[in-house]
């Protein structure tokens, strides 16, 4: 099931700017990852109230997962409608029915670690240690989708797999599209095979309380409040590189330089992309030893200044040798500026939270980072991208190093900040 869940989301993630660029919405990246986070905020909140009263979360699960599944599929039509390399002719409706099915896919991952939870607990094992390793095959999955839209071709009506230049891989045409809606169509009937999440009776709650708008009161903690205003600041990082460094390092096939244009990791995006996914995986394991070493607010910067990191290597590198070492650095340390923050993040919550507001504290957190924060980040983003480059030849080109480093300059500035005035050891006391 995770494998499955995260595959349909790696199918498309990061691969999917390169395709827009040819199908006439290049200057729409940034709204197609937005919408993401805007559907972040509320979707998740319905669809657990649906999971607790109504639908069992597992028949839930499946029932997204097809509607997603067949929004995913209209919007490999509409391209396909199109051809390849060519322009969509109805770009509202192609916008329209991608925001559906994320609108349907985004509320399965709190499903789907509900129904893990429920069929763990049922069976007598400890979620702790046990949900740990089935986690990370969904990061698996996420992996190889990406590897698979890299390599898959579609030309002449024959299929094959290449890392070869000028071909028509999907992840520069809507066939990614079709991977993710038909992954979503068979882990709908997979959910039919999952143990049953039985609904349980629950006292009445107030409608605060059902959609964890009570969570919001912890803004009256100065400390808090600082918290989830940081981890807004630093939510405005997480979809940049998802939404842009596939186009970035695309463009370097336009280069004049052939050792720059036919470069391994210029015809291959997706795939070196794909050692972010690979390092984040492997930090999960690390986060236990540095949070023993140096506590959460140094595993938090840790994470923020990862972010500079990020942005700048990506600002300094190229796919030649040796800036694709860069490249390839800025991949690795992608596992610590998105799972330190994150996780960390989530533990600080727990802790700070009285037991009858936990659940909506968490609730709170994602829609500050992945909701709200993710948001307003990668619209800014775009208007940046859009400012400095335009699409040329089917290539976003222009001044890329200055908005690398506009992004590496914002994190730096968010990371000062929270050294400087966030204590939490210190407030606490």
């Amino acid at each position: 099931m995770n494998f499955l869940e995260f595959a349909v989301w790696g199918a498309y993630l990061t691969c999917m700017g390169n395709y827009l660029g040819t199908a006439g919405l290049g200057t729409q990246i940034s709204w197609f990852y937005a919408i993401q986070g805007i559907v972040s905020i509320f979707m998740p909140a319905v669809m657990g109230v649906v999971a607790d009263k109504y639908v069992q979360p597992q028949r839930l699960l499946g029932f997204c997962h097809l509607v997603a599944g067949a929004a995913m599929l209209g919007c490999c039509y509409m391209g396909m409608s199109a051809g390849f390399g060519n322009e969509i002719t109805y770009k509202s409706a192609f916008i329209a029915l991608y925001a559906f099915s994320v609108a349907f896919f985004m509320p399965t991952i709190a499903l789907a670690n509900t129904v893990a939870f429920t069929a763990l607990k049922n069976q007598g094992y400890d979620t702790v240690s046990d949900f740990p390793p089935i986690r990370v095959l969904g990061t698996i999955g996420f992996i190889a989708t990406m590897w698979f839209v890299n390599c898959a071709v579609w030309e002449d009506g024959a299929f094959s797999f290449t890392f070869a230049e000028n071909a028509h891989k999907f992840q520069y045409t809507y066939m990614q599209f079709f991977v993710s809606g038909l992954l979503s169509i068979v882990l709908f009937f997979y959910c039919f095979t999952l143990p049953a999440c039985k609904l349980e009776k629950k006292p009445k709650a107030s409608l605060a309380e059902t959609f964890g708008l009570d969570a919001f009161k912890l803004f009256k903690t100065k400390r808090m409040a600082l918290f989830f205003v940081f981890s807004a600041l630093l939510g405005m990082s997480l979809q940049v590189t998802n939404g842009y460094a596939g186009p970035f390092i695309t463009s370097f096939k336009g280069s004049l330089d052939p050792l720059v244009a036919t470069s391994f990791a210029a015809n291959n995006a997706t795939l070196l992309t794909s050692i972010s996914q690979i390092s984040e995986a492997l930090c999960i394991l690390m986060i236990p030893f540095f949070l023993r070493r140096f506590g959460i607010k140094g595993v938090m910067l840790m994470s923020m200044f990862a972010w500079v990191f990020r942005f700048g290597f990506f600002g300094l590198g190229n796919p030649a040798m040796p800036g694709v070492i860069l490249f390839i650095l800025s991949c690795v340390v992608y596992g610590v500026a998105f799972d330190f923050f994150n996780v960390s993040g989530a533990m600080f919550v727990d802790q700070e939270c009285a037991p009858s507001v936990k659940a909506s504290a968490q609730g709170l957190f994602m829609l500050m980072t992945n909701g709200l924060g993710a948001t307003i980040g990668t619209l800014a983003a775009g208007e940046i991208v859009n400012h400095y480059c335009t699409w040329q030849d089917g290539f976003l080109q222009g001044d890329w190093q200055t908005c690398w480093f506009i992004f590496a300059g914002f994190a730096l500035a968010v990371g000062v900040t929270f050294a400087l005035v966030f204590n939490p050891d210190k407030a606490k006391n």
